[in-house]
């Protein structure tokens, strides 16, 4: 990492992924640094929910989408979802999420990608304090967002919609999207119940904050209602179940397409916040792929009565000005000790990297 003397170098780069518009650094955030000394560049992207011109204002170096590829060697990558799919190596600090410490399918060719280019991989999902939680987090704004589509499909689905949920775009603010999926209840002849599991945490807090804004029937477990281990057959007796658990050890699963076979069961709508088809340890292993928001809904075969699964993973989308602003709060003042050396957040990060790519670098 540099030394104290020199302040680092962030260079937001662009997102590509379909209807991202959060960033991690939103003009504000990007001045705040600019006033502590950082250089900061900012990429064109099309994408962001602010406008190129905040950024200028504000005084960053603007500069073409993906040219990130180019910066100087020395200058951090900023970014929040995946990198476009390449096979060039890796030779920056890049920070993001790359869904990659897990087992998730194509971990190893991302860390691949790094150990052959010299680079090194900061994840925004593990930057973690002195007692290992998370500094930074979308939590609560993935957990809402879920909540809430997941509602409005249930919704649809009782007023006999031909599909639970159309292409799903960005809303400007929490109050739209409240009062829309108001709307939609208004003539039902019954307000759907919401279980949520992993109540306690960030996204199970945002995920019961809809059922309070909704005035909705609320089931919610957190780590006493689920210590002796699924399936949990009282999954069946919500109309919404919201699974907000934070995926670490493995773990019995919720539920299986057996215990939802059920013929009784409500069960009607799944929202799996924490989308983590892949790992081994997904505790909802009835599905193999995420869905998105130009298809937002899949229907789980095999398991009777038809059910849908919502697993967006990218959910605070929805939302973006709003839980980017919320996320740059939190990481900011991580973002302001770069140029420390050792005892902070990004060290321990770091080693992190070296632990998971100890393997593929001694093969290669």
């Amino acid at each position: 990492m540099p030394g104290a003397q020199f302040k680092p170098h962030i260079w937001l780069r662009a997102e590509t992924k379909p209807q991202e518009q959060r960033t991690a650094l939103p003009p504000e955030a990007a001045k705040s640094l600019l006033d502590a000394g950082f250089t900061v560049t900012v990429e064109d992207g099309p994408q962001n929910i602010f406008p190129l011109t905040a950024y200028r204002e504000a005084g960053c170096a603007i500069t073409a989408p993906g040219s990130w590829t180019k910066a100087p060697i020395e200058a951090f990558i900023l970014g929040l979802k995946e990198l476009p799919e390449a096979d060039f190596p890796l030779v920056h600090s890049h920070i993001y999420f790359a869904h990659a410490y897990k087992g998730q399918a194509g971990a190893d060719a991302i860390l691949r990608r790094f150990t052959h280019g010299g680079g090194t991989l900061f994840d925004l999902e593990f930057l973690l304090d002195d007692n290992g939680r998370r500094v930074a987090a979308f939590g609560y704004w993935a957990g809402f967002a879920g909540a809430a589509l997941a509602v409005q499909a249930w919704a649809n689905k009782k007023a006999g919609a031909s599909s639970p949920l159309g292409t799903v775009h960005a809303q400007p603010d929490e109050g739209a999207l409240i009062s829309a999926i108001k709307s939609g209840l208004e003539n039902l002849d019954h307000t759907p119940t919401l279980h949520v599991i992993g109540a306690k945490g960030r996204s199970g807090t945002g995920a019961c904050a809809v059922a309070e804004k909704l005035g909705l029937p609320l089931v919610a477990w957190d780590m006493a209602e689920t210590h002796k281990g699924g399936p949990f057959p009282e999954l069946n007796d919500a109309d919404v179940f919201v699974n907000c658990v934070l995926l670490g050890a493995a773990m019995p699963p919720f539920l299986t397409k057996e215990s939802l076979s059920a013929p009784d069961r409500k069960l009607s709508v799944i929202a799996d916040v924490s989308c983590d088809p892949t790992s081994p340890h997904n505790p909802l292993p009835i599905y193999d792929q995420c869905t998105t928001f130009a298809e937002p809904c899949l229907e789980i075969e095999g398991a009777g009565s038809p059910l849908h699964m919502i697993a967006i993973d990218h959910l605070p989308s929805l939302l973006p000005k709003e839980s980017s602003e919320d996320y740059a709060s939190q990481l900011l003042p991580h973002l302001r000790t770069l140029d420390n050396s050792s005892g902070n957040v990004w060290v321990r990060a770091g080693d992190l990297f070296l632990q998971n790519t100890e393997t593929l670098r001694i093969a290669s």
